[in-house]
Order: structure tokens, then sequence, then C-alpha cells
């Protein structure tokens, strides 16, 4: 089988880039991208933070084929210092906070299978671009991933990244937000998945509980299906500020305390909807 040259190892730089070779990409490949990009703008209507789909116009990305990362760069940087840079999968974990503290984010330039469109065990350029880029635009939400991205580096050397993981999985991958008009998805990991955009705001199985950096710190999280807890922000701003402070001392108290599985409901939780768990459960049932 040939190399996929949108994944290909042996052409990545020292900090684990790659070139896009937007040019490489075939009629099939550009066809996918306009299949879910389609799908997910019809989903989201309603259901996305409003800024995301006006970023997702911002940036010119139209569904007729995969963006080409120096285009969307030129709109990015100028408005907000970011870039997207290409690699051919996952990186360690110092490179990511690395490029994030830089404002560089990382994203694969691979794209699913038709036979895939559902489900996939890794995340590919659908899900990085179309599901995290739009918000790079959004400053607040620009600062935050930076912020997030100088504290990896800081966790890197305090044995803390499970802890700085569980934060970036349930608000930059998972998160949802209270607006006017109700809760509404801003999660790159809800917002780039058909299943889980329903689910994670409309199904009664989920619990959703009011964020709290401590509780969202000591909480496992599912990685093989649609999440059994979601937290929920006021807005990025209180997000922003929630995470401002030295994670230091919380990292200490918080190694006192037990992890908290990801489908529970603690005594001191603010709690929007006690999930009724069912969804999981006949999961379990048909696969044991």
């Amino acid at each position: 089988m040939p190399i996929d040259i949108h994944r290909d190892t042996a052409t990545q730089r020292a900090d684990y880039t790659i070139d896009q070779n937007w040019d490489a990409y075939t009629a099939e490949e550009h066809a996918v991208w306009a299949t879910l990009f389609k799908r997910q703008v019809r989903l989201l209507k309603d259901r996305v933070v409003p800024v995301f789909l006006d970023h997702v116009d911002g940036l010119a990305m139209a569904g007729d084929g995969i963006p080409d990362f120096r285009r969307l760069n030129d709109i990015l940087h100028k408005a907000t210092g970011w870039t997207v840079v290409a690699v051919p999968g996952l990186v360690p974990d110092a490179t990511f906070f690395e490029q994030l503290a830089n404002r560089r984010f990382p994203s694969t330039c691979f794209i699913r299978t038709p036979e895939e469109l559902d489900y996939l065990e890794e995340p590919d350029t659908f899900h990085d671009v179309f599901g995290h880029v739009p918000l790079l635009l959004d400053p607040m939400f620009a600062d935050y991933m930076q912020e997030y991205g100088k504290g990896g580096l800081k966790a890197d050397g305090q044995g803390a990244l499970k802890r700085l993981a569980r934060l970036y999985w349930y608000t930059v991958e998972f998160g949802l937000t209270r607006t006017p008009d109700g809760l509404r998805i801003y999660g790159a990991g809800i917002a780039s998945s058909a299943g889980e955009t329903v689910f994670a705001l409309e199904d009664r199985s989920p619990n959703r509980v009011a964020f709290d950096l401590d509780r969202v710190m000591r909480t496992d999280y599912r990685i093989d299906d649609y999440q059994e807890t979601y937290f929920v922000i006021p807005g990025f701003r209180s997000l922003m500020k929630a995470t401002e402070a030295d994670f230091t001392p919380i990292y200490a108290r918080l190694d006192e305390l037990p992890d908290i599985p990801s489908d529970a409901v603690t005594d001191g939780d603010h709690v929007l909807n006690f999930g009724t768990g069912k969804y999981h459960r006949e999961r379990q049932r048909k696969t044991a």
C-alpha cells in the first residue's frame, strides 16, 4: 500500500510539522470534506455558539473542499496571530503544548474515508480544522488556548498532565456553554461529530454539570464513545478567569483526592441535567 503523503512521518521536521501538500488531495477526499461540512453546518444551526458559524464564514471555509492551510493562515494570523501547522498525526505532549504556547495549532491533514464518515478512532483534518480552528478567530478563546499551552509546558514537569488533559477534554473538545437562548456547543469534538452534536445537547442520558475547575481535573472521561458528563461554562471570559490562576497548588490539593468516574454526580455539583445513563447502559448490555 502506498504511503499517504498527508500522514508520512518520513517528511516531518524536528518540530513534527510537515507540508500540507494541498495539491495532492484527490477529488474523493475533497468530496468527503464537502459531505461532512454540509451535514455539520446544518446540524449546528441553533446548537453551536453563534460565533462558531460566523467564524466558519469568516475563514471562508467553504464546503466544496478541504481548506488550504496557507489561505486559512492569511486570515487567521491577521485576526488573532494564530496559524495552523500540518502534522502527520498525534504529536508528543511537550511539542503540542509548545505549539499552542506560540499560537500555532497542530492539525492533521489527512481526511477519513467515505466508509468512516460517522466514526474515526483518531482525529483527522475535518475534526481539527472544522472543529477547532473557527474559535481561534475569537480573541478570548484564542488567548485561552495559548494560556493552556503555557500551562501544559509547566505541568509537564510537575507530573500533572493527567489533570490538564481532563481540562482540555472537557472544555476545548467537549465543552458546552450557556447562552440567552439555552445551552450551546463550543467543544470541537462535539462540533465535528454528527451524532454527538445531537446527543450532547438533547439526549437525557448524559449529566450536564456547571463547570468547576477542581471537579473537571478530577473527572475521568470516555475516549471510546459519547461522553457521560458534559461541563457547562457561562462563557469564554468566565473560562479564562477560572483557569488563569497558578495550577501548582491545585495539583497538590487534588493529589490528595480520589478521581471521579466519568458518569458520576457528586454532592457539590450544580447539576443542570441529572442524566439517566440509558445510552451507555444499553451499549454495555449489547456488547456484554
